[in-house]
């Protein structure tokens, strides 16, 4: 892993919880489960966050330098003294938690940037005024780096000049799970970008700017479609206090 980029392997995890559940998880989360990972020394925490369209949902990133040190570092952290001692409690908030799928980055320079980010201490719970937004496109398993190209020559410029700041784009991790006891979302074609919007106006204001624009609706728009097996999904996720992505 690189301070430039992180991470070559990412994880995109969504919890579904047991209703009135969600910040009982999030305060158990980062008062325990945050440093006691990266104590591994090959694991990176990258974000979490509450969904905002879904109130029992909980969404968090967590990165890897690779498939075999994967397997390593959840090996030591789920075998270790910190989850024992309180994955019940964390196990009880939850109804789901096999939503995960294993990404890595498009191109070698598209993860994720942390050189300038800072995780806020333990104990702090002002919350960012920020918010993050994921957008899943699923493809045809035929689909690889024709569309990571349709993306960078034609969407990207499009986003951006709507006011999309770009934080990173992603493809599926192809490589068998290297630790079964954690499910993964397999035979999925995805690509992940990830952007960051000042605030919920703000994204509010680069959705009309899209909806607006005459080359989006009828050309882009058009080809994008014709692309994708469905359509696509969109998170809108606020970080939590103490996630290192934020914007």
């Amino acid at each position: 892993m690189s301070a430039r980029t992180c991470c070559p392997v990412v994880e995109l995890r969504q919890y579904t919880l047991n209703p009135g559940m969600r910040d009982v998880l999030i305060e158990l989360f980062e008062r325990e489960f945050i440093e006691s990972q990266e104590a591994t020394g090959q694991i990176v925490i990258i974000g979490q966050f509450r969904d905002m369209d879904k109130p029992d949902r909980f969404v968090w990133l967590r990165g890897f330098a690779d498939m075999p040190s994967r397997a390593r570092a959840l090996q030591e952290f789920y075998g270790g003294p910190i989850w024992k001692a309180h994955r019940e409690a964390a196990n009880a908030t939850m109804i789901d938690s096999d939503n995960v799928l294993l990404l890595r980055p498009a191109r070698a320079a598209s993860g994720f940037s942390l050189t300038r980010a800072k995780r806020p201490a333990p104990g702090t719970n002002e919350i960012p005024q920020g918010l993050v937004v994921a957008t899943i496109y699923y493809l045809d398993a035929s689909a690889g780096a024709d569309f990571v190209d349709f993306f960078e020559g034609t969407l990207k410029p499009a986003l951006m000049e709507a006011g999309a700041s770009i934080l990173g784009y992603f493809v599926t991790e192809n490589h068998p799970n290297t630790f079964p006891a954690l499910p993964v979302r397999e035979n999925e074609n995805v690509f992940i970008w990830f952007s960051h919007f000042s605030d919920q106006a703000a994204y509010q204001h680069h959705a009309a700017a899209l909806a607006s624009s005459t080359r989006w609706s009828n050309e882009i728009a058009k080809e994008l479609a014709s692309r994708l097996k469905g359509d696509p999904e969109v998170l809108k996720l606020s970080p939590t206090a103490r996630s290192q992505l934020h914007g």
